[in-house]
């Protein structure tokens, strides 16, 4: 990975983008992926995406879709004394929640607060559980109600975990919210690489809001661009950390490539061809298996209208939504190729459709 393209993967992890409130992630990743795109366009809601002409007139268009929003918390009740009540914003872990720092969105900008932790010495543990959303409070130095609103905090307000990205090795990175942010960062460098070498194809390259809720931003998205394929991109777990058992997760290693999922949501055809042009570019790959619902923005897209053949690709991703996600650089290179290629090997005239 480049240092550029690392920068710009650090600041769209670093930009906090709960679901709802997703703009400041999409200005980031727009001013990026400008300099590629033959235009950048968004709709009511915030979902963004990148348009490249392929090189064939009144070519196919294929969308490639990830979802720009994090989980997160959002004040719910204020106390007379400025202590701050939530409720969630997605799957947020409360189990991990206490302790931490978070970043509020406030009106007159980011507020850094406490999520409150009683000291072990005075708490019951004797018969302790994880709290319950309503338990958890936020401690921003306030001594009453009137203190949190003149530091333009009120009830509606998201916040993140006030968690950046790092290091852990010249290979592995860890930081909240690569789930799905880095799905951003994937798209965009390979419409970086599309731009330098045109497929026959049309892209449409979407960053998606509301993902984490039910893949709204998906929903519309697919409605209105009505492409003719689609290759969606989203984390996946990561199976081989301790304490997780592979005969009802599956088995799949972070550093061993991406993953490309059967069934449901997954055209047969767009995944055979998956396979060939990874087994062609030398790209590792590994397999999964989804059952009713790959839960993840694929589900929104490939019933869109009268279908839109989908495939969906993944990186192995440890310890999804919390905030210490790690990746693998070298499993994101090899996304991106995979990604890269796959669309230049769509002809002009191909269609993927069930033949009877």
């Amino acid at each position: 990975m480049t240092d550029d393209a690392k920068s710009f993967l650090f600041d769209l992890l670093d930009t906090p983008s709960p679901t709802g409130f997703e703009t400041p992630g999409q200005r980031v990743w727009a001013e990026y992926v400008r300099d590629y795109a033959d235009a950048v366009e968004s709709d009511a809601y915030g979902t963004a995406w990148a348009n490249l002409e392929g090189t064939a007139d009144d070519a196919p268009r294929v969308m490639l879709d990830a979802h720009v929003d994090e989980i997160g918390f959002m004040v719910r009740h204020i106390t007379d004394k400025g202590f701050i009540h939530v409720n969630r914003i997605g799957g947020s872990d409360r189990a991990i929640a206490r302790g931490l720092r978070v970043r509020i969105l406030g009106d007159d900008g980011p507020v850094t607060g406490v999520v409150g932790n009683t000291a072990i010495h005075i708490r019951d543990t004797k018969n302790e559980k994880v709290p319950k959303v309503h338990e958890l409070f936020v401690d921003i130095g306030a001594s009453s109600e009137e203190d949190v609103h003149d530091r333009g905090i009120r009830v509606g307000h998201p916040m993140v975990f006030d968690v950046g990205p790092m290091n852990l090795t010249d290979s592995r990175i860890t930081a909240r919210a690569i789930d799905n942010r880095l799905g951003g960062f994937i798209i965009a460098q390979a419409v970086a690489r599309l731009s330098e070498d045109r497929p026959a194809w049309h892209v449409q390259a979407a960053n998606s809001v509301q993902e984490e809720i039910g893949g709204h931003g998906a929903k519309m998205v697919a409605h209105r661009l009505e492409p003719d394929a689609a290759v969606a991109f989203d984390v996946t777990h990561a199976t081989d950390s301790p304490s997780i058992d592979s005969k009802k997760h599956g088995s799949i290693e972070i550093g061993e490539g991406p993953t490309v999922t059967h069934g449901t949501a997954n055209h047969p055809q767009l995944v055979e061809r998956v396979i060939e042009v990874a087994e062609a570019e030398d790209i590792p790959l590994q397999h999964m298996s989804s059952s009713r619902r790959t839960g993840t923005d694929t589900d929104s897209i490939f019933k869109s209208r009268s279908g839109v053949p989908s495939v969906l690709l993944s990186v192995p991703l440890r310890y999804m939504h919390s905030t210490v996600e790690v990746v693998d650089t070298e499993d994101i290179e090899h996304c991106v190729q995979l990604y890269a290629a796959l669309v230049r090997s769509f002809d002009s005239d191909e269609e993927f459709g069930v033949q009877l």
